[in-house]
């Protein structure tokens, strides 16, 4: 299975991204409070930057299937 160049820099990207976002979930750890709605949370800011990585994460997600599907009917 031969590899193409664009999937590499792909992959490369990929994991340049995933490094810088464990660099910056490990430097801040302090516990800060969230506020949601009206509850308030005490959580680290590593916990907090992930839950909103992981949300951003899954909404372009969700945001582009939906547009390709939307493509791809006749």
């Amino acid at each position: 299975m031969k590899i193409e160049k664009k999937d590499k820099i792909k992959l490369l990207a990929l994991i340049v991204v995933a490094v810088l976002a464990v660099i910056i979930f490990l430097q801040n750890t302090e516990e800060v409070e969230t506020r949601i709605l009206f509850a308030t949370f005490p959580m680290s800011r590593a916990l907090l930057l992930m839950l909103t990585f992981a949300l951003g994460l899954l909404t372009g997600i969700l945001v582009t299937t939906n547009f390709l599907r939307k493509k791809a009917k006749p």
